[in-house]
């Protein structure tokens, strides 16, 4: 393709990076909008089954409806704050929530904001992907061929995958923070390692880019969806503790999250998942060294801290299946894993000189 046809894509690109940031910013906006409004919700739910006269009280711990509907909550403390079906009927009318038999909040036909920023994650995914394309279609290949181009690409496959999991699972109340990572990721694409269009050293010239790198790619989004479901997982485990401790309840919008052991389970699955993506990372990286570079292994820096994720990973997933590591410990191991994969694709690829440097990864 001649090179002014590949800097026009380039351009357009830009352009369509530049309307998918704004796009994500108000779906941001939209799930926030959510936050709020469904807690003032739940907050009327309260008043209503406290003027009502019932005794059990309206779930406080670990609310699902929004987060999860049909989910259960988990444990002996949840269950005991489920609220008879006379209180849930009391609780529910009037609140844009329905109450269930067993105490579970549901919004799916109220929750207006949700499903317009669902609406405008859609829209902004598709914008992102038609920059992600445009990107390829100058500069002739995949585009992952650098740091502006991983982030990039990264960031609309966490965005993506995050949309394909709605299909399954109602987890927008994971929206806020996924979205809000996905902004951080294209700011700092086009802040700090924007790159212009252009061709890749020889070295990088092989299929093994598409099949290495991609993987990394989706593996990385992946471990970005359970980093955020760790961290809310820490702030909603401390909330219990203290709702069940006597103490205020001061994060009335955690009640749209489901309960810190769901969002443990479900991490520690979608972590196991990642985990074998980035062993096919690890294997076909070596592979493509020996073909770059003469030898599978070289303790490049790149090559240590691909090696220091998976160790990190693989005991994360070690110690909550065999040694009992459950709760704030496993939430923490996951987050210091993904820590790490911070370190390696922003540090390690910045400061550090090694054999991976010519490729602006």
């Amino acid at each position: 393709m001649p090179f002014g046809i590949n800097e026009t894509m380039g351009q357009y690109s830009e352009l369509f990076m530049l309307l998918a940031a704004g796009t994500y910013t108000v779906a941001f906006i939209a799930f926030a909008w959510d936050l709020a409004k469904s807690s003032k919700a739940l907050r009327a739910v309260d008043l209503k089954a406290a003027q009502a006269g019932v005794a059990a009280k309206v779930p406080a711990v670990a609310g699902v409806g929004a987060g999860s509907p049909g989910a259960r909550l988990d444990g002996p403390a949840d269950r005991a704050e489920r609220p008879s079906s006379s209180a849930a009927k009391a609780g529910g009318a009037g609140t844009g929530g329905v109450m269930t038999a067993d105490g579970d909040m549901k919004y799916a036909e109220r929750r207006v904001p949700a499903r317009v920023a669902v609406a405008l994650t859609t829209l902004a995914v598709l914008i992102h992907g038609a920059g992600v394309v445009t990107r390829a279609l100058g500069a002739g290949r995949v585009p992952w061929g650098n740091m502006y181009e991983f982030l990039t690409t990264g960031a609309f496959l966490v965005a993506a995958v995050f949309l394909l999991s709605l299909i399954r699972r109602d987890l927008r109340f994971l929206g806020t923070f996924v979205v809000g990572l996905v902004i951080i990721m294209l700011v700092a694409a086009s802040v700090a390692f924007w790159t212009p269009v252009g061709h890749l050293v020889p070295a990088l010239q092989s299929y093994w880019l598409v099949i290495h790198v991609s993987i990394a790619v989706l593996s990385s989004a992946l471990f970005t969806l359970t980093f955020a479901m760790s961290t809310l997982q820490l702030v909603q485990s401390y909330r219990q503790k203290t709702v069940a401790a006597g103490g205020a309840d001061k994060l009335g919008f955690m009640r749209l999250v489901p309960s810190a052991l769901s969002l443990e389970n479900l991490s520690y699955r979608i972590n196991a998942i990642a985990f074998i993506g980035w062993t096919f990372t690890l294997m076909f990286g070596a592979i493509w060294a020996e073909k770059a570079w003469g030898r599978f292994w070289g303790w490049d820096t790149k090559e240590v801290w691909t090696f220091v994720i998976w160790v990190v990973y693989a005991g994360y997933l070690h110690a909550r299946a065999t040694r009992g590591w459950t709760g704030t410990r496993a939430a923490w191991l996951s987050i210091v894993g993904y820590l790490c994969v911070i370190f390696n694709f922003t540090i390690v690829n910045t400061f550090f000189n090694g054999l991976h440097s010519y490729s602006g990864l």
